[in-house]
């Protein structure tokens, strides 16, 4: 059994996308699942997430499975630079600047320096599932975050922002990836 954490976007929240269906396929197979939801868009900033995140920090061992999509893939980021973790799957992720609407509320998470060597030995396994048409996140971010991670991006294609409003309210291939 695994703690698992499946972490929101902006302006997310823990019953959208693919999260209600993939947590109860995660359960269904003996796992904790937590699925926290962050204050979004108001309040939105990386110190108030780390402050939720706080109240499930004895769930948060070496042993979790990290998934985020959109910010809260970046957010892994952030999180790996302070606690380890068995896995991370980062989908539709964030990284640095987006040149759109959303880089504002973004800034305090993506646009900065990350610690790489410390993110890379606190996991050593990563997967990033992007889409060839994504409408917020170009695929040559999520191609400029693979290099720092080592991992190749498994390319969804026609997937857009792999959500919901994408047609995405389950994600087989991505539960096939997840380690029991």
């Amino acid at each position: 059994m695994s703690t698992i954490f499946i972490i929101h976007g902006v302006g997310g929240n823990p019953e959208e996308n693919w999260f209600p269906w993939l947590k109860a396929e995660l359960e269904k197979l003996g796992n904790k699942v937590i699925v926290p939801q962050f204050p979004t868009p108001e309040g939105q900033t990386l110190g108030n997430w780390l402050a939720t995140l706080k109240n499930y920090e004895a769930d948060l061992t070496p042993e979790s499975i990290l998934i985020g999509h959109s910010l809260g893939g970046c957010f892994i980021l952030n999180l790996l630079e302070r606690y380890p973790a068995r896995a991370a799957f980062l989908v539709a992720p964030v990284f640095g600047i987006l040149g759109n609407a959303f880089d504002e509320g973004m800034k305090t998470f993506a646009q900065r320096e990350f610690n790489w060597p410390t993110i890379l030995a606190n996991c050593s396994h990563f997967e990033i599932f992007h889409s060839d048409n994504d409408p917020y996140v170009p695929l040559t971010k999520a191609e400029d975050l693979s290099k720092h991670l080592n991992t190749p991006v498994t390319l969804v294609p026609g997937g857009g922002h792999l959500n919901q409003s994408a047609g995405y309210t389950k994600f087989r291939e991505l539960l096939e990836r997840i380690p029991n």
